[in-house]
């Protein structure tokens, strides 16, 4: 094997050619990009990275709002051993653990008694699947039962999920485009909370809220309210939107709809959710409780990939009623190794009141990026709730006229702020205004943050994007 030429090493960082055979690295792993082998990390300290070319990244996003504890850590790591030590599987169809079991106490003990039961995945897409099932069955399960009910509704410019279902029920136009022929029919979308783009400038919150409850209240008619399964939203959009958080009373005018037509309100908090916005649930801030809410990155920090869903007792109570059982399962359900991660990262959460610290570091990120970024002529808006913020670039601030997409201004901006001297990790994303058009970037440090470490993350983001804009 030819060894990768180095090249650039004057300026502090070995970068390296990739060598191509027929089109494609000669990795072995199919990366996301075939013509492109990626960095690899060969030590996580904290909130930082080391790479194999000699490069100490600062993670500003903890990979995708994931590493909430930052890396290593040897509770987590300790208990994981001892959960394979003891049992390290078990099929869920016959066996359950004493780790899973602590966990769902752990979870639902964490919503003030709000939420029955847990159910326990492997990733964000598998629990929006499993909820999708589980939202049809509830209605099955009633007495009499609705049958008809086999549709959902969610918002533009959401995402959801990869896998099919999930894929179906989002609205990321580029990651559905490739697959929109194979993609289920049973899911429609309205507009999107999102104030800065799409609140008109004479209208007030209260307007603006009764008219996107207008817009949900028409899109049941249309589809048929006895049809409808769900409502589905994330609290503080994710990664299509960037940090978009709802504005006051939104939550309980959509609920309210929801109520309306029978149809049950699911709260998605896979990225928004378990701490990442100040408080443990995104829902707590909104004065609303879901029927169902899937959660997952910070449920296990990344020490073992692990998500899942939480369940309200009404809905449970129609199970219960009924047959009883959960028409669905997976193989690595309930793992032994993944709960016991998971439940070790929530005791840390809870026991050194990390959610204040969210809180306090999240406010002084808010105020030094609106102090040095606020008024820079390419940002549109930051905006976000406790340590999950976005910043969204315009080409006109007045106008607020995104950058034509082949721009790719979110990656180049990602791109720079990688190397030297900024050698920063940030979260890139794009069709911001409308799946095309936009771009915008996600910070989400660790939970554990400490001032001096938002200040630098602050800084070197903000001498990125100058500098990247000074040169564009």
């Amino acid at each position: 094997m030819t060894a990768p030429e180095v090249i650039d090493e004057d300026n502090g960082v070995v970068q390296w050619k990739a060598n191509h055979t027929n089109g494609a690295t000669k990795s072995a792993v199919l990366h996301r990009d075939i013509h492109h082998e990626p960095p690899k990390i060969t030590r996580a300290l904290g909130i930082y990275l080391h790479l194999n070319n000699g490069q100490k990244l600062l993670d500003a996003v903890g990979g995708a709002a994931v590493a909430c504890l930052g890396q290593p850590n040897t509770r987590v790591i300790d208990a994981v051993v001892r959960q394979l030590s003891e049992v390290s599987y078990c099929h869920s169809g016959s066996f359950g653990t004493c780790s899973g079991e602590a966990l769902a106490r752990e979870l639902v003990n964490s919503t003030g008694g709000e939420m029955a039961k847990a159910f326990i995945v492997s990733s964000g897409s598998e629990a929006t699947e499993a909820v999708i099932k589980f939202a049809r069955q509830y209605f099955i399960e009633l007495s009499p039962p609705q049958p008809a009910r086999t549709k959902f509704i969610a918002r533009e410019q959401s995402y959801h999920g990869t896998t099919l279902g999930a894929l179906s029920l989002g609205s990321h136009l580029a990651r559905r485009e490739k697959f929109e022929p194979i993609l289920l029919q049973n899911a429609s979308h309205v507009s999107a909370c999102n104030a800065y783009r799409f609140q008109h400038p004479d209208e007030s919150t209260e307007d603006y809220v009764a008219r996107l409850a207008g817009e949900l209240d028409e899109a049941f008619k249309r589809v048929g309210p006895e049809t409808v399964c769900a409502f589905v939203a994330e609290p503080v959009s994710g990664a299509a939107l960037g940090c978009v958080p709802a504005v006051p009373g939104y939550f309980k005018a959509m609920k309210k709809v929801c109520d309306k037509y029978g149809a049950l309100l699911i709260f998605d908090e896979i990225m928004c959710g378990m701490g990442r916005t100040g408080t443990l649930h995104a829902w707590e801030q909104e004065g609303v409780v879901p029927d169902i809410q899937t959660i997952g990155k910070g449920l296990g920090g990344g020490f073992y990939p692990v998500a899942g869903f939480l369940v309200g007792q009404r809905v449970i109570n129609a199970l219960a009623r009924g047959t009883g059982a959960f028409a669905h399962g997976q193989t690595y359900q309930g793992h032994p190794g993944a709960c016991a991660a998971a439940l070790e990262v929530q005791r840390i959460i809870r026991e050194e009141g990390l959610l204040d610290n969210v809180r306090k570091m999240g406010a002084l990120m808010s105020s030094l990026l609106k102090q040095k970024l606020e008024t820079h002529p390419y940002v549109g808006d930051i905006r976000g709730k406790g340590l999950f913020w976005g910043i969204e670039f315009v080409r006109d601030k007045a106008t607020k006229q995104p950058f034509h997409p082949a721009l790719s201004i979110a990656s180049r901006v990602h791109e720079k702020a990688f190397r030297p001297p900024y050698n920063i990790s940030i979260y890139p994303g794009a069709g911001t205004v409308d799946g095309e058009s936009g771009d915008h970037i996600l910070l989400a440090p660790a939970y554990n943050v400490s001032e001096a470490e938002i200040e630098l993350i602050v800084d070197r983001t903000v001498r990125a994007i100058e500098d990247f804009f000074a040169d564009f």
